[in-house]
C-alpha cells in the first residue's frame, strides 16, 4: 500500500491519509459496520469505551482471517454526537499506534442507529498480497 496525501491539498485533519493505492494482487477483507457490544451482549454507556469495543471485534475479525491493523486501507466511522469526536479519535489513534501507512478516512455524525444506546460504529477495509 501507498499513501497518497498530495502537496496541493491542504493535509488531512487528523491522523489518516487522503488516499490509499493498494497494488498487485491481493485479498480483502471488508469488515461489517462494528457495534460497542461486548460478547455477552451488554453495550457500555459511553463512546470512548464502544469505540474500543468496535476497534477490538475488528483486530478479531482481520485475525481471523490473516491479517492486522497494519493491513487496513480504510476506516469508515459513525457517531451520534459531534461531542464524542475526540474520545473516538483518541481510540483510533490507539488503534494505529504503530502502524506506517495510515488509511484512509471517513468520519460520519448520523441521528442515530438500530438501538437508542449506540453510539459508534466502525468497519474496515484491509488488505493482503495473496
Amino acid at each position: 500500500m501507498r499513501t497518497l496525501n498530495p502537496a496541493s491539498i491542504a493535509p488531512p485533519l487528523a491522523r489518516y491519509a487522503h488516499g490509499v493505492e493498494v497494488v498487485g494482487p491481493v485479498r480483502m477483507i471488508r469488515t461489517s459496520g462494528q457495534l460497542g457490544v461486548r460478547a455477552d451482549g451488554s453495550v457500555p454507556p459511553t463512546a470512548a469505551e464502544q469505540a474500543q469495543l468496535c476497534f477490538s471485534n475488528i483486530r478479531a475479525i482481520l485475525a481471523e482471517g490473516g491479517m492486522g491493523v497494519a493491513n487496513i486501507c480504510h476506516i469508515s466511522a459513525w457517531l451520534t454526537d459531534r461531542a464524542d469526536l475526540p474520545a473516538y479519535m483518541a481510540t483510533r489513534d490507539a488503534f494505529l499506534a504503530g502502524t506506517d501507512i495510515l488509511p484512509a478516512s471517513t468520519l460520519l455524525i448520523v441521528a442515530g442507529f438500530s438501538r437508542p444506546e449506540f453510539k459508534v460504529e466502525v468497519e474496515v477495509w484491509a488488505t493482503a498480497p495473496l
